[in-house]
């Protein structure tokens, strides 16, 4: 049995739909198992990831973990985990990570999970995707209203990656031990600018979007309105001061699975019906 947190979201459902292909018994942490909807066979199970003293009936029997990151207590969660005998985890974190700088809120939370995963004394394998192309879907409340696409940041070229690859790099190294200790970074096959991101989605549409790049005190401002300042200041830090380099394309997806990773175009497509 693998427990898969996050199991509804963008790369935990992937997660889960790749386990169960390769024929794994799966069990799924879900905020309510009475509503959760799963593919046929996956056990729904309930627990509060920031209360690791709740996640003893969800960890009962598992022997490997796919965990996010960030929770309140990780430390606490990962010795519950090594208390229920899981094997191995398997921990999504993020490309800042390797930097260390704990000034920055979005590194911290990374490096901070990663951590506490080492110094548990479980085997563990850490996924550092680069962003992920489902990102495109914070651009839905404006295709609701018009063709217009404003987007932060527009010079920054991302090798962004399909969920579903990450998806079946980490069941992979749930798997097995093939991948103990290391650390996986998926990426896209290419470094693409927003720009280019809205042109092939308009292709997939069928739609004339016009492409809108926001200055740097527009995207601020923009980020604000949603999004805790410092937060804004990681994804500045990352994106105007250049310490997060995402265009770099790297042979993950095919050197763990196999296959090429999936295209933009090929997501686009496959998640036309999440933008109509």
């Amino acid at each position: 049995m693998i427990l898969v947190t996050g199991a509804t979201g963008n790369v935990g459902a992937e997660v889960v739909r790749a386990l169960v292909a390769a024929g794994e018994p799966v069990r799924a942490l879900v905020r309510n198992p009475d509503t959760a909807r799963l593919p046929d066979g996956v056990e729904p199970a309930a627990g509060d990831l920031d209360r690791p003293e709740t996640m003893t009936a969800a960890l009962k029997g598992t022997r490997a973990a796919f965990l996010l990151p960030g929770y309140a207590d990780m430390p606490g969660l990962a010795a519950e985990a090594r208390r229920a005998g899981v094997e191995r985890v398997v921990l999504l974190s993020g490309g800042s990570a390797a930097s260390g700088d704990m000034s920055n809120a979005v590194t911290r939370f990374m490096a901070a999970s990663e951590a506490a995963v080492r110094d548990s004394g479980l085997p563990w394998t850490f996924l550092r995707p680069s962003a992920f192309m489902s990102n495109a879907l914070r651009w839905l409340p404006q295709l609701r209203s018009g063709d217009r696409v404003r987007v932060p940041f527009p010079d920054v070229r991302v090798a962004s990656v399909d969920p579903h690859d990450i998806g079946a790099v980490a069941a992979r190294a749930l798997l097995s031990d093939d991948h103990r200790g290391e650390i996986l970074q998926p990426t896209g096959p290419v470094a693409m600018l927003p720009a280019e991101q809205v042109a092939v989605l308009a292709e997939a549409l069928g739609r004339d979007l016009e492409f809108v790049g926001l200055t740097d005190e527009e995207a601020r401002a923009d980020l604000l309105a949603t999004t805790p300042p410092e937060y804004v200041d990681a994804f500045f830090d990352f994106y105007v001061k250049g310490t997060l380099d995402e265009s770099i394309v790297r042979s993950t997806v095919r050197d763990v699975t196999g296959r090429a990773p999936r295209t933009f175009e090929q997501w686009a497509q496959a998640h036309t019906d999440d933008f109509r």
